[in-house]
């Protein structure tokens, strides 16, 4: 089991009041509805088969519906969900997702950012449109970036999504949403709110190098750390991931969760992230937990637990700072830093 802790303190979230609770899941693929062949592009065709090859056999409704459980049996405040609800982008698919985002919760109480295959062919962007319920920020527009106040955290959601070429799996934020990004964590912090960016290619290289990569990921990083943001929710490369950016006041935290769908086949087990927020004097304390699918046992299991403090962005250079400061130098790291060690399952097969 893993488990990171900031030196000197540990966070007791049972005896601290105030404590907001967010879950975070990414990239459940939900089972596939037959498609009308003559009805798709050879992107979607390409996606099909390797559906039906590999990743039909190792994700499976039963896992997520066992995760999902585990989910509401936290009863966290929110949740976010990184992305990739369906696999090839059809406006089937984007309709079937609806009555399981009901099923998730208010949507109020849940916010999405789509994935790469929600969005695999141009026309894929309609049926995004179809989930702008859990995309509309507090200002009343339904898009991204959005901006959604919940208790003492603001959640921003980006867009990373783009139709690419076969082969390719790469994202895209733009200009316009990293400007707009910028405008929005400057105002968050200034209103003492802690800052989670959401989603679905992380803004540091991972695994499956720039095939799979955020191509702008050099301006959206640079953005972060001229503003700051106390956490990064991603998913993408079915794995739990855990690495850090530097800030103004010290780092930005960078977290990626497996599938929530993956089989017993797949690299790594299913699984989600529930992390517990809390002020303390001078910034943030956070812990997080990863729960993971065990399959023999048909249950959930604790991966890993870290826990760290984060300086606010009003806090400036305080005492608090000098430990941020210490943290950040310590996680500097280049852009392919290794995985949380999460086993893989026997037989584990790389996400595509």
């Amino acid at each position: 089991m893993l488990e990171v802790v900031a030196p000197r303190q540990r966070l007791r979230t049972s005896a601290i009041s105030g404590i907001f609770r967010l879950a975070h899941l990414s990239d459940p693929h939900l089972p596939l509805p037959v498609p009308a062949l003559r009805h798709l592009t050879l992107k979607q065709v390409m996606a099909r088969a390797s559906w039906r090859r590999k990743r039909g056999r190792t994700h499976g409704g039963r896992t997520l519906e066992l995760l999902l459980g585990d989910i509401r049996g936290m009863q966290p405040d929110h949740l976010v969900v990184t992305g990739d609800i369906t696999n090839l982008g059809s406006k089937g698919e984007s309709l079937a997702a609806i009555p399981w985002l009901e099923a998730l919760g208010s949507p109020d109480a849940v916010s999405l950012v789509p994935g790469n295959h929600d969005r695999l062919v141009p026309a894929a962007d309609a049926g995004c449109r179809d989930w702008q319920r859990w995309t509309t920020g507090d200002d009343g527009r339904a898009g991204w970036p959005f901006r959604r106040d919940r208790g003492p955290v603001a959640l921003i959601g980006l867009d990373s999504a783009v139709a690419t070429p076969p082969g390719m799996a790469s994202g895209r934020v733009g200009e316009r949403q990293i400007d707009a990004l910028e405008v929005m964590l400057s105002a968050a912090g200034r209103a003492g709110m802690f800052r989670a960016v959401l989603i679905h290619h992380p803004p540091i290289l991972g695994p499956g190098g720039h095939r799979k990569a955020l191509t702008d990921r050099a301006a959206l990083a640079a953005c972060l750390q001229r503003s700051g943001a106390e956490l990064v929710l991603h998913g993408h490369h079915h794995a739990g991931r855990l690495r850090f950016l530097q800030g103004p006041h010290g780092v930005t935290t960078v977290s990626g969760v497996p599938s929530a769908s993956a089989g017993a086949g797949a690299r790594e087990a299913a699984g989600w992230h529930l992390h517990s927020i809390a002020r303390r004097p001078g910034g943030w304390w956070i812990a997080t937990e990863a729960r993971r699918v065990d399959h023999e046992a048909g249950a959930m299991r604790v991966a890993g637990r870290w826990e760290m403090f984060l300086p606010s962005a009003a806090a400036g250079d305080l005492a608090a700072g000098a430990h941020a400061a210490a943290t950040a130098s310590a996680a500097k790291a280049p852009e392919t830093p290794p995985a949380l060690p999460f086993p893989a399952a026997p037989g584990a097969q790389p996400a595509s």
